[in-house]
């Protein structure tokens, strides 16, 4: 069982904060949309995170401006909007839409209203990843599933998968990048609710095609950061970081939900068991002793910093595999 420790750490009266030097929170490194709603996400599990939800909402709710827009980043006292700002604004949507569903009410339905709110603007994402987020939440939340909106969205990334795809590559984009898995998990979370066998059928494409390259060695080797996977050239080892191997274990757990084959679900567990160890380096990334989880896997071994996103990874993908396992006979886990 992990300890939410340094999660707590890193937690101030605003939010929680983006960065750790080693295991101490950055003081100034501010506090960014996407850490807080992957927050978010960790707390509405927490049998009692009602206040520390409340919190990562409320700052989720401040970042939104007057003209509609998000900001990304609060640094020093003021809101900016900087890097990966469409990705951010679907994570919190996704956010939102489980919020949407959790036992607080005062949560759920302030969480409902900010998806709702935000919903029209959507259809202007050019950024796939952010498409994809925000059609897992459109499939997973409550009474907020919009299927025209839904539809148009999955529409665009399966003319990009088709766009690209061919005999050897059966992906959306000419690389990989981040994040990979939520791609492949929105054609599948769309199938869900559309019964659209397309979706299905690309998702489950692009999910054996990743699966394929990453667990080539027997257990997760995630792209790495230096370059990334370029289409045609070879895939770059380092730096390994936490969310994408969280973003591996909610792909292949979703595939599992629709699939029921038993082989998504050891793929979904591999994931989990990279942060401890099964891995290119045979390290460890949890650290026992404050709760944290480190920044990456590196050429040399391991980052030592301990941030948001990484531990807010590891305690996402914990939480689901401990779902998974305590509803083993029924159909998927708590969030995705």
């Amino acid at each position: 069982m992990l300890t939410y420790q340094h999660f707590l750490n890193l937690t101030d009266e605003t939010g929680i904060l983006q960065f750790s030097r080693l295991d101490r929170p950055d003081l100034n490194s501010g506090h960014t949309l996407d850490d807080n709603a992957r927050a978010l996400m960790v707390a509405i599990f927490m049998e009692d995170g009602h206040d520390l939800a409340m919190k990562y909402l409320s700052f989720m709710d401040r970042c939104q401006q007057e003209d509609g827009s998000w900001s990304n980043l609060l640094l020093k006292g003021r809101y900016t909007s900087l890097i990966n700002s469409e990705d951010s604004i679907g994570r919190a949507l996704l956010a939102c839409s489980l919020g949407s569903m959790c036992k607080w009410e005062d949560i759920s339905t302030r969480c409902r209203e900010i998806f709702q709110n935000n919903l029209p603007q959507v259809v202007n994402f050019s950024s796939p990843r952010a498409i994809a987020y925000t059609l897992i939440a459109m499939a997973k939340g409550d009474s907020i599933k919009k299927v025209h909106t839904m539809n148009t969205m999955a529409e665009y990334l399966l003319n990009l998968y088709q766009s690209k795809k061919s005999s050897d590559w059966y992906w959306f984009e000419d690389y990989m990048t981040y994040c990979n898995g939520v791609l492949p998990q929105a054609m599948i979370s769309v199938y869900e609710i559309t019964g659209d066998k397309r979706f299905l059928k690309a998702g489950l494409e692009t999910l054996n095609f990743l699966n394929d390259i990453l667990f080539r060695d027997g257990f997760l080797n995630i792209v790495g950061n230096q370059g990334w996977y370029q289409r045609g050239n070879a895939i770059p080892l380092f730096d390994q970081q936490p969310v994408d191997a969280a973003s591996i274990a909610f792909a292949c757990h979703e595939a599992y939900t629709i699939t029921a084959k038993s082989e998504y679900l050891d793929l979904a567990h591999k994931a989990h068991a990279w942060y401890f160890g099964a891995n290119i380096n045979k390290l460890s990334l949890y650290d026992q002793k404050s709760g944290g989880c480190y920044d990456a896997l590196t050429k040399t071994g391991i980052n030592l910093n301990q941030g948001a996103e990484a531990v807010l990874s590891l305690l996402m993908t914990e939480q689901l595999m401990m779902s998974s396992s305590a509803s083993s006979k029924s159909a998927g886990g708590k969030f995705s």
